[in-house]
């Protein structure tokens, strides 16, 4: 029953970001510095949505002479458009945040990634770019069409709440950011 409640409330929170994304306003950002990673992913969202509308038009041919299947699948197919441009608008209104008021650095992918990372946990931050992510203890990968351009090195772990919420201490922490030398320049000043 838990991981049927934390499904809907992703499901929730996609759909709010889509009603954020019109509105033009973001969540969270408010008393910081925002950083984008939205830029690197809108082609590929914008592609796998029209893929989605063409599947849904072959389908309302092929179904056309069963009225309640057609019905269903077409509720689904549209659905799941829907779901497709929300994920890109989750992107877009939640955008990493540099607070140096509140002392963090929030990481955050469409709604299922959130880590805030307290600055004074922070070693060391780099400009990296990476393609390729192995799956290793105590280190999270935030990728945004499988690259990375920003690597944190932390002086203790954070935990990190995965999407149906097992806890993970990680002690490195590499995310895309689309302005990744503005991100390192920023959090560096905010370090001294």
């Amino acid at each position: 029953m838990r991981i049927v409640r934390r499904l809907a409330g992703h499901e929730l929170r996609l759909l709010w970001s889509l009603v954020l994304w019109t509105a033009r306003r973001r969540q969270g950002a408010a008393g910081g510095r925002s950083f984008g990673y939205a830029r690197g992913q809108g082609a590929m969202m914008a592609g796998f949505a029209f893929v989605c509308l063409v599947e849904t038009v072959a389908m309302s041919v092929l179904l056309k002479d069963r009225p309640t299947v057609h019905a269903v699948v077409l509720f689904l197919d549209v659905y799941t458009i829907v779901l497709v441009v929300a994920l890109h608008a989750s992107s877009v209104v939640r955008p990493h945040v540099l607070d140096t008021g509140a002392g963090a650095l929030r990481i955050r992918r469409y709604v299922h990634v959130d880590l805030e990372v307290p600055l004074e946990r922070i070693a060391s931050v780099r400009r990296e770019l990476r393609m390729t992510h192995e799956r290793t203890e105590g280190e999270l990968d935030v990728e945004v069409g499988s690259q990375t351009t920003v690597t944190l090195e932390l002086t203790e772990p954070v935990t990190h709440v995965t999407f149906l919420g097992r806890r993970r201490a990680v002690r490195v922490v590499r995310f895309h950011a689309d302005d990744a030398d503005g991100l390192v320049r920023a959090l560096g000043r905010a370090l001294v």
